[in-house]
């Protein structure tokens, strides 16, 4: 459980990392700065721990080795002859021992082992017999060995369920009558210690004092810088939304006004080149609008005239008959590219709207593929048709979704060069979706990001057998977005090239699912009604649902 409720806050640490620059210095700061004085403090700590030990332990031989030569000097120049008497002997000494230290300290008069027997016996005298086994084999055996010398070692003495350091110096010395005999002084280092954990404690106060300072000071120094730097995100995020009279107020002359002026000035200069283009770009939509609707008249005119000579061209001769086909043939381009211009107008004025029926999307795009069979007999493409079983039925506007698809059609039986064209409908609870793909030229990744703009072509250099104006898939993915839906392109050079209609069923509502994916194929549902040729196919075109019909 303590694991889980750490996952979050974890998850908290690590995005406020990512994503504010104070959080990050904050913490660098902190990790820099504990490191640093936790190395200091150990250092300190190690350096004053051993000045007080060794201090410690210099008085502590430095007293041993004075007691050591006065117990020496006392039982040379006594007179006990008898056990008796020795016994009291070595109990005075101990007595004596003990209070003249300088701080509380153990005595212990050990019979040396393995030497002659003596005249007489005497028992081993303690100050306090239980500490006895803090004497190590070692030092005894060391005493043993050299007996002029005083020898020394650190032990660990029980306090209750603590330890507490101590130190223990032996000796070798004479008792009359009764032989060789081992004096140890065991010292505590308790005081010592105690001096050095207030020492360590006031270390970690000031450890801690002195970090939250450097963080505080950090803090308000990072608060000073980032708070500009988020001032400037949050003005450039403003203007990004189209708030181009967002400004800065400049504060002093120091660096960040200077950022601040520099943020300004490079705002109204955004804004007004923004402006510029708006007002050209203004310009240009009224100028084509404008064009448009005054060429729909004299254009009516040229129109039935050249009906007019085109319904007599038999009687003309041959090659006053061709060139009136030919002004036929451009005049339906020009009329083509007016009324896409005139389309173009409308979206740009936001005049667009649609005009919805509940229609069934298979029976609208078999008359549509129906239509373009000339233009793909005479290409030589076979179009391949898969729709669901069941009946596809979409709330959508008749003359665009139609104009779609053709465009579309035209599109990739234009650049099929010969192989076929798959044209496949799939549809889930919330949208219907259309699938067009050939398998020719296809598109490189810099088409794919042009392939939608006005007046853009491919390859310019291609000879075009649908006249196309470099219009159509722009008007086709206005089209979309004016449904609700969307218009997605895929392919690569050599590959030929799919684009996918996406289309919500009921255009008020939103896409939850999509039936199809414009790269990777979806699993084919169980069963298709496939058409290869509609060369012999009925067409049926009729309202599922008619709502004052716009056919």
């Amino acid at each position: 459980m303590r694991d889980r409720a750490r996952i979050p806050v974890l998850r908290r640490f690590l995005a406020s990392w990512r994503s504010s620059l104070q959080a990050k210095v904050l913490a660098s700061v902190l990790a820099m700065t504990l490191i640093s004085l936790a190395v200091v403090t150990a250092l300190m700590s190690s350096t004053i721990r051993d000045g007080i030990v060794n201090q410690r332990r210099q008085s502590v031989l430095t007293e041993s080795a004075r007691s050591i030569t006065g117990v020496r000097a006392l039982l040379n120049s006594s007179a006990a002859s008898n056990s008796t008497q020795i016994q009291q002997l070595l109990q005075d000494t101990i007595g004596t021992l003990q209070s003249g230290a300088g701080g509380q300290r153990d005595v212990f008069l050990w019979r040396m082992r393995e030497q002659p027997t003596p005249q007489i016996t005497v028992n081993d005298v303690s100050s306090d017999p239980d500490l006895g086994g803090l004497i190590t084999p070692e030092l005894r055996a060391a005493v043993a060995r050299d007996a002029e010398s005083a020898h020394w070692q650190s032990i660990a003495i029980a306090d209750g369920d603590s330890m507490l350091p101590g130190m223990v110096v032996g000796a070798a010395i004479e008792v009359p009558v009764a032989g060789t005999f081992e004096l140890y002084l065991m010292y505590s280092l308790d005081a010592e210690q105690r001096t050095l954990t207030f020492i360590q404690r006031v270390l970690i106060v000031s450890i801690a004092a002195l970090t939250g300072v450097l963080v505080l000071i950090t803090w308000l120094v990072t608060r000073q810088v980032v708070r500009p730097i988020v001032a400037v995100s949050s003005a450039a995020e403003r203007i990004a939304d189209g708030h181009l009279d967002e400004r800065l107020p400049v504060r002093g002359s120091d660096e960040v006004a200077a950022l601040e002026s520099s943020f300004n000035a490079m705002a109204a200069s955004l804004q007004d080149q923004i402006e510029r283009l708006a007002h050209l770009s203004a310009l240009q939509r009224r100028f084509v609008s404008d064009v448009s609707h005054e060429l729909r008249t004299p254009l009516t005119t040229v129109r039935m005239a050249v009906d007019l000579l085109h319904d007599e061209r038999d009687e003309f001769p041959r090659a006053t008959r061709r060139s009136v086909e030919l002004l036929k043939d451009q005049i339906d381009r020009f009329e083509s590219l007016l009324t896409d211009l005139l389309e173009i107008s409308r979206f740009d004025a936001g005049a667009a709207h649609l005009d919805v029926d509940a229609r069934d999307v298979a029976s609208m795009v078999r008359g549509i593929i129906e239509g373009m069979m000339p233009l793909a007999d005479n290409e030589g493409v076979v179009i391949e048709l898969k729709t669901p079983l069941d009946r596809v039925v979409c709330e959508l506007d008749t003359v665009r979704f139609e104009r779609i698809i053709r465009n579309l059609l035209a599109n990739a039986i234009e650049h099929a060069e010969g192989k076929p064209v798959e044209v496949e409908i799939a549809q889930t609870t919330s949208a219907i979706a259309v699938r067009v793909r050939d398998h020719g030229v296809g598109l490189s990744e810099s088409d794919l990001t042009h392939v939608f703009d006005r007046f853009w072509r491919g390859d310019p250099a291609r000879a075009r057998t649908t006249g196309g104006t470099g219009l159509g898939l722009s008007i086709s993915l206005e089209d979309a977005l004016l449904h609700n839906g969307r218009l997605e392109v895929a392919g690569a050079p050599g590959e030929g090239a799919t684009f996918l209609l996406t289309l919500p069923k009921n255009s008020a509502t939103p896409i939850l699912d999509a039936p199809l994916l414009v790269r990777d194929p979806a699993p084919e549902p169980l069963r298709y009604d496939t058409i290869i040729s509609l060369e012999d196919v009925v067409i049926p075109h009729d309202d599922v649902q008619p709502q004052g019909g716009n056919e």
